[in-house]
């Protein structure tokens, strides 16, 4: 590189306070310095500078939100239990419809890494145990595939679901090649689009960029509110435009549960003429670490449980419900109108800053893994556009229906693998019984085998000890199911005993990624 264009370099981060990247320089080889000015270059150092001076500003104003909160106004948060059976199927029905002409879009934010799992790849690859051993995208994919069976079926038009995914930099490559890889699963190619969000530096405490070797400075993903950039950045709204898509639904990969591009949750939206809308869950206990969903100042929005005082999280209603009890799910609807509107730049989101344990380059070059909190990372949050929003809504849904997070190992206590795969068991064990089946351990009835015109329980004959042990074990396949709907033909008053397991006819044993099949 020209000495002239290093120290050009020189001046303009000695006029940001960050001299320090270029420290090592003169022990750099020349690929070295090349990637190191392409990362300095690419810095906004004014946007950067700003963002850092205004989380901090932020997180001092945050502590007096309070005296201004107020609960989502009762018709603008209607919910599951709310609503007669007949609405629901009103609600549902306008979905399907939509979907059905092609005018709804499913997407996914998948940046993060299964590092809580312990595991290095992303976490939409993560196997949690279920017997068919699917994957969180393969039962995502699935769902998808359902939907658009179901939405055919009410209105004859053979509709798509275009799937939009939110990598990050670590999550690109494998998340291409594992759809590449297990084909897709069944979903056409072309109606799968992913790209990736953008990065940010890391910064120490003080507010100076971390470097992470001498020659590479240390960058994080810019949160999942970094969406609505990429969007725009990445050609994705102009894609959803081509495509005719009017409605989108965006939602977390770490959800078990998820129900994609929901036709209850996107119809009830379209009734009420929202333009961005949040499903959320009743928060019961004052002090489970989840934000709310709120107004503060007049403006809608998502106040985190470290924001809220113990004396507002402890208020409640004449009914005895909680006064702010809509738990955030990071589950959203968005009309493509208004992710347009965010998208063009005239709104600006705010920074927040998570504090992390960041790896940096010591005096003598090595690069050391800190064991405490030493930086701060960048973030925006999806959630903080719903203040630009002049037809928002909420719509509650059951958190043992539709919410299981997975985060963490199975050494920790909550969100793990394990309370994955139990909250999906039980929510299967739930669609057999309201489609009029029965289960010989909550009969008190001895076994009865069951035949069904799919395969169910696997082999006809198993030990006793096993049997025994597989109790509560319940998956139906999302080829079968999308949210417990056309059961009853299968299971309707049969009574089923051990681990049950209810695939479509057209699906094969399951494939490990070793290629072997898992038996």
């Amino acid at each position: 590189m020209p000495s002239a264009d290093v120290e050009d370099i020189r001046k303009e981060l000695a006029a940001h306070g960050q001299e320090h990247l270029l420290k090592f320089w003169p022990r750099l080889t020349n690929d070295q310095k090349r990637q190191l000015a392409a990362d300095i270059l690419s810095i906004d150092f004014n946007d950067l500078n700003t963002a850092y001076k205004d989380t901090k500003s932020n997180k001092e104003n945050n502590q007096k939100l309070d005296m201004f909160m107020e609960p989502i106004p009762e018709e603008l948060h209607e919910g599951v239990t709310r609503c007669s059976p007949q609405q629901l199927q009103e609600y549902q029905n306008i979905g399907l419809r939509e979907i059905a002409e092609g005018r709804v879009a499913a997407l996914l934010l998948a940046g993060g890494q299964g590092t809580r799992l312990g595991v290095n790849y992303p976490k939409g690859m993560y196997d949690v145990g279920l017997p068919s051993r699917k994957t969180l995208y393969q039962l995502q994919g699935e769902r998808l595939l359902k939907l658009q069976e179901l939405a055919e079926k009410l209105t004859g038009k053979k509709g798509t679901i275009p799937w939009y995914i939110m990598t990050s930099e670590h999550t690109m490559e494998p998340t291409l090649e594992f759809f590449d890889k297990h084909d897709y699963f069944g979903l056409q190619k072309d109606d799968l689009v992913v790209f990736e969000q953008y990065m940010l530096p890391c910064l120490t405490l003080e507010g100076k960029i971390i470097l992470e070797t001498p020659y590479k400075v240390s960058k994080a993903p810019d949160g999942n509110g970094g969406l609505f950039r990429a969007l725009r950045l990445r050609g994705i709204l102009e894609d959803m435009s081509k495509r005719g898509i009017k409605y989108v639904h965006v939602y977390c990969v770490d959800n078990i549960l998820v129900k994609m591009a929901d036709p209850v949750f996107i119809g009830y939206c379209i009734s009420k003429n929202a333009n961005c809308a949040a499903k959320v869950v009743e928060k019961v206990v004052p002090t489970e670490a989840v934000g709310v969903v709120c107004r503060v100042g007049g403006k809608f929005q998502v106040v985190e449980y470290s924001e809220i005082s113990s004396s507002t999280a402890q208020k409640r209603n004449p009914d005895g419900r909680l006064t702010f009890n809509a738990g955030n799910i990071c589950n959203h609807f968005f009309t493509l109108d208004f992710l347009h509107q965010i998208g063009c730049g005239d709104k600006k989101l705010k920074y927040h800053i998570a504090e992390k344990k960041i790896p940096y380059v010591a005096d003598d070059g090595k690069t050391i893994k800190p064991m405490k909190p030493n930086g701060i990372k960048l973030e925006k949050f999806v959630f903080d556009v719903f203040e630009f929003s002049d037809k928002f809504a909420a719509w509650e849904v059951k958190r043992e229906a539709e919410f299981s997070p997975l985060k963490n190992a199975d050494t920790a206590q909550k969100d793990t693998p394990t309370t994955a795969r139990l909250s999906l068991y039980a929510l299967h064990r739930q669609y057999i019984r309201d489609a009029g089946g029965r289960f010989a351990e909550e009969q008190g009835d001895d076994f009865v085998s069951v035949d069904l015109k799919v395969p169910v329980n696997g082999e006809e004959k198993k030990d006793v000890a096993e049997e025994k042990s597989a109790v509560g074990v319940c998956e139906i396949s999302p080829l079968v199911s999308y949210a417990g709907d056309g059961l009853e033909e299968l299971v309707a008053g049969k009574i089923f005993k051990g681990k049950v397991v209810i695939n479509s006819p057209r699906e094969q044993m399951p494939v490990s990624d070793n290629g072997k099949i898992d038996n």
